[in-house]
């Protein structure tokens, strides 16, 4: 236990502290900016088990934010490089590696027999799909989010009001670090600060991390926070499917053009527009999938439905062919 007196001389902490983090069982979505440095910290604070989920291969243009890889990781799955290097300094972890994405069809199975669940995703689709699973089950999540020079990270569910009651609506603007940029510090401080929540609450620190947002903005140097213990949970949201879960009763919507998706989700769908929505003979009784991209264009085209009456409305994030889904 040499390894953790450090952390151990804290009396929030101490000998029973160390033991439930050493029997805890951690999920973690995403491999990137967000999650090398909670896989980093979890791992180094002696965190027994973690299951890794993340689609993604390592890319030069990760280096700048994504410190846990190096150059000879270019190429290799995410999963397969953070396993070599978390265990060459925590041969002792219990690490479980999935390269793949995580959608509304896997999420009940990832759950299962985890303590607590940190979003790393940078996923619009990912983060409303872990936290509807997480507020069914009474798990806690920590999910964060970064762009440019600022992000926020905060404690949902297991209790708490879920990521949906604090985020009624999506954003107006789809963009992601690959599109906007990002700066490699703030990325690790968020990241940090995810990891640090989810040991508190793992450790059943006093006041929870779940109900608190802290939000860093590096452009003008400043931090804040707030509780959302309150927060309404919002009234028949709209879910987010998979491609698995498509009914034969579905009328399923492809919102992608041929020229973004030569091939429609399900060769059954109707290509249109999302401005067609407005005036397309849909019938209001029978369920709709809505399917983009990131699932963006399909929350409006939701919002154009409910305006003519559709109750049974569900979103399809489809994702880049490579899994991504920002």
């Amino acid at each position: 236990m040499s390894r953790y007196t450090r952390q151990m001389m804290l009396t929030e902490v101490g000998a029973a502290g160390q033991d439930r983090l050493a029997r805890a069982h951690v999920l973690v979505v995403g491999a990137g900016g967000l999650g090398a440095p909670v896989l980093q910290y979890l791992s180094a604070a002696g965190i027994g088990q973690i299951t890794l989920v993340d689609p993604d291969h390592v890319e030069e243009s990760n280096l700048h934010r994504q410190v846990l890889y190096t150059m000879a990781d270019i190429g290799r799955a995410k999963v397969s490089a953070a396993r070599d290097h978390l265990l060459a300094s925590c041969p002792d972890l219990q690490l479980s590696i999935h390269a793949e994405a995580l959608n509304a069809d896997t999420v009940t199975r990832y759950l299962a027999q985890v303590d607590l669940v940190l979003d790393a995703a940078d996923s619009f689709a990912t983060s409303y799909i872990l936290s509807d699973a997480c507020l069914a089950g009474g798990l806690p999540l920590i999910s964060a989010s970064v762009l440019a020079q600022q992000g926020y990270v905060g404690g949902f569910c297991g209790g708490a009001p879920s990521l949906r009651a604090l985020f009624p609506d999506l954003p107006d603007s789809a963009a992601s670090c690959a599109t906007a940029g990002v700066m490699g510090p703030v990325v690790g401080t968020i990241g940090a600060l995810q990891a640090q929540m989810a040991l508190k609450t793992l450790l059943q620190h006093q006041p929870s991390p779940l109900g608190k947002l802290l939000q860093l903005n590096m452009s003008t140097l400043t931090t804040s926070g707030f509780r959302f213990d309150d927060a309404p949970e919002p009234e028949a949201p709209w879910r987010f499917t998979s491609a698995a879960q498509i009914t034969a009763q579905a009328q399923v919507i492809e919102l992608r053009p041929q020229s973004e998706a030569p091939a429609p989700i399900v060769p059954t769908a109707l290509r249109l527009l999302p401005e067609d929505l407005t005036s397309a003979p849909l019938e209001p009784n029978r369920p709709v999938v809505l399917c983009c991209r990131s699932g963006l264009r399909a929350w409006r085209g939701a919002k154009i439905l409910q305006a003519r009456g559709f109750s049974q409305i569900k979103i399809l994030a489809a994702g880049e062919a490579t899994g991504d889904l920002s």
